[in-house]
């Protein structure tokens, strides 16, 4: 992975973990919603090891939050999702991607309800907030729309669990999957919901202190040395083997929730009005015209990705592109998500991809890796 160096203008706005985050090494950051998103410590192989046994930190304060509040927030909400949020309880969050006037995807936050008039929106990459302020101006909704002090911290691995029952107690085994609850640690009201950016299970802990930052970290950090606790980031391997998209590289606002394999997460006839309405109905009749799928790539591992990666059929056509793509040590193989032509979508169907002028036969496989790639 090629790095470049870094300046931490104040143009960026700083991490409340950024200080503990250089302290454990950090070595590779990316930009995320105008602040630092830590990539790497020391390698994404030694992490995704680490994280597959054990448990880890993440600052994810650049996942940002976008609160929504007021007698017509519910309206608000429904308006700039396909997805039935009337059915959100309060405590509870929802995977639900945004879509403009043609049905493209402007984020795929999880919608956090705080309240019967209260939202969260906990989003990706993208200026989500200006465009929620002006949806509401601009249809005259009796809302407020702002960033609050939020700052999440994950807890992330298979012993997350037990890490957050020794520091909060042991009631957090029981919170279900995007539900949360209301805590205090570190002397401040934190917000602990079951989620993260892994398959290996975990907390995202809201903090809304942003000077309470060192003292959260380092509560969770002294209570799991005891479970070989470390410094991690959202891992590239790890995400592709779970099938995470993200927003930026596997689907963007040309993207639709059909092409992008998010149907489970639509409920188009809802009775509540939303903009994607009539786009999407187009779409869903018609069928997209390319498919977000999961490629095989035959071969030993391929260097990193930064330009886009073609994707060809027959005679050497060009149907698409590789969105991520990592060497997977769980099944020893290339695994990746490329966006390509619908005609060429079907698991089974054997396609080559130029990685950089490296061509290699690859095959699209099922949405879950139910077992190691043939």
């Amino acid at each position: 992975m090629s790095t470049l160096p870094m300046i931490l203008s104040r143009r960026l706005r700083p991490s409340p973990y950024e200080q503990r985050v250089i302290e454990n090494g950090a070595s590779a950051f990316t930009l995320y919603n105008k602040m630092t998103l830590p990539l790497i410590y020391d390698s994404y192989e030694t992490a995704y090891e680490h994280l597959c046994e054990h448990v880890q930190i993440w600052d994810v304060a650049c996942e940002r939050q976008v609160e929504i509040v007021g007698p017509d927030a519910l309206r608000l909400v429904e308006l700039i999702t396909p997805r039935d949020m009337s059915k959100c309880a309060v405590g509870q969050g929802k995977y639900a991607p945004l879509c403009d006037e043609n049905g493209g995807i402007i984020n795929d936050p999880i919608i956090l309800r705080l309240a019967v008039d209260r939202f969260w929106l906990s989003i990706a990459d993208s200026d989500v907030n200006l465009w929620v302020k002006g949806v509401a101006y601009g249809r005259g909704f009796d809302v407020k729309v702002f960033e609050p002090d939020v700052s999440p911290l994950a807890i992330q691995g298979p012993k997350a669990d037990d890490l957050m029952a020794d520091v909060v107690g042991e009631h957090t085994r029981d919170i279900r999957f995007f539900w949360f609850i209301d805590e205090t640690i570190a002397g401040t009201p934190v917000k602990i919901a079951r989620s993260g950016w892994s398959g290996k299970g975990g907390f995202e802990v809201y903090l809304q202190d942003g000077s309470k930052g060192n003292a959260l970290w380092d509560i969770f950090w002294e209570a799991g040395q005891k479970y070989n606790l470390r410094a991690g980031a959202p891992n590239l391997i790890e995400r592709v083997e779970t099938g995470l998209k993200s927003y930026g590289a596997d689907m963007t606002i040309d993207s639709n929730p059909f092409e992008a394999a998010l149907e489970k997460y639509l409920d188009l006839d809802k009775k509540a009005e939303y903009m994607s309405r009539d786009a999407l109905a187009r779409i869903k009749k018609n069928g997209p015209a390319r498919r977000l799928v999961n490629l095989v790539i035959d071969g030993g591992p391929l260097g990193s990705m930064r330009s886009d990666w073609a994707v060809r059929g027959e005679r050497d056509k060009n149907v698409g592109m590789v969105t991520s793509q990592a060497w997977s040590p769980r099944f020893e193989a290339n695994i990746a998500f490329a966006i390509i032509d619908s005609s060429y979508a079907d698991v089974g169907s054997v396609l080559s991809v130029n990685a950089d002028g490296d061509l290699r036969k690859a095959t699209v496989r099922n949405e879950k890796w139910q077992s190691a790639p043939a």
